[in-house]
């Protein structure tokens, strides 16, 4: 599973009823039994076989088909091209519920609860896409009430102990006010891994564009971060660790550059939920009663994935 660009993560749930071993079909002495070892020997896997037979004149045509059951106990006919299968592809979704949404320490959603969700492709060979969103305060900081994100790019292993990602990202606003909003940046990142250990370095690089000229003389921007997780051996419980950097247009800083930071626990609550609470906070200098962004504050959230 992919790992969203906005932090959640997604991962493919399956789930299946396994039965036994079909009974033998016949049809007459010149007929031979089919049964499951029988198409195990031509490479099909199955749960259970339906057999069907018809007249063709004088001739019994025997049918079979393997089926699975879904989570109701219905049978389901697998399609392997469009459950992923022979085609490579994995498909993943995830939902949450934040009491804050926060974008590299900057609070986007005025202080309130955010819904979340996503939904990726993946493909074997490591390209994938996917789409993200969010709710925002629209009185916040002018976005509108809906953020939507598009984005595609490639990831996989160098080896054991690393990987890498690589990828393209649109942010768009649907409904903001007067303005053009919407920007896209190029990311790429390294993840090592040693142990229970792992930390992410990444950049991100938003060239100049419309939608980052807010008129302080810059319309580009520049994101560097590093990521550090530490996974507690036999608990169900990660601590993390992150430290940001940015230079350009999106800051609330009188010269264009800002750290943000956090540190969070993430707690895997069984199934396909999790919770993290985290403290987040970033620079900033808000005009003189005016809402701060980047005030720090205690987020939490409650996700799930499929």
């Amino acid at each position: 599973m992919l790992t969203s660009i906005r932090g959640l993560t997604a991962a493919t749930l399956s789930a299946g009823l396994l039965l036994g071993a079909a009974p033998a079909f016949a049809s007459g002495s010149n007929s031979e039994a089919i049964t499951n070892a029988d198409l195990a020997d031509d490479g099909i896997s199955t749960d259970l076989i339906v057999a069907s037979a018809a007249l063709d004149g004088d001739t019994v045509v025997l049918t079979t088909q393997p089926v699975t059951f879904d989570r109701a106990g219905e049978p389901v006919v697998e399609d392997a091209s469009s459950m992923g299968g022979e085609s490579g592809l994995t498909f993943s979704a995830n939902v949450a519920l934040t009491t804050e949404y926060r974008f590299r320490g900057v609070d986007l959603s005025g202080g309130q609860i955010a819904i979340q969700g996503g939904f990726d492709v993946s493909h074997s060979s490591g390209f994938y896409v996917g789409t993200w969103a969010s709710s925002l305060d629209e009185q916040t900081v002018g976005y509108g009430s809906t953020e939507l994100d598009l984005y595609g790019g490639w990831s996989g292993n160098v080896s054991d102990a690393v990987s890498v990602d690589v990828g393209f990202i649109a942010y768009t606003y649907p409904d903001a006010g007067p303005g053009d909003f919407d920007y896209y940046e190029f990311y790429g990142s390294l993840g090592f891994t040693f142990g229970p250990v792992s930390t992410t370095t990444g950049v991100a690089y938003a060239p100049g564009q419309d939608g980052l000229d807010f008129g302080g003389g810059t319309d580009d921007n520049l994101y560097l971060y590093t990521d550090l997780s530490l996974g507690i051996p036999d608990t169900p419980i990660t601590l993390n660790g992150h430290l940001g950097f940015t230079d350009g247009s999106l800051t609330f800083t009188n010269d264009g550059k800002a750290f943000d930071w956090s540190i969070s626990a993430d707690v895997a609550l069984g199934g396909n939920f999790s919770a993290n609470i985290a403290y987040i906070e970033a620079e900033g200098d808000p005009a003189p009663g005016a809402y701060d962004f980047t005030d720090g504050a205690i987020v939490a959230t409650i996700s799930a994935s499929f």
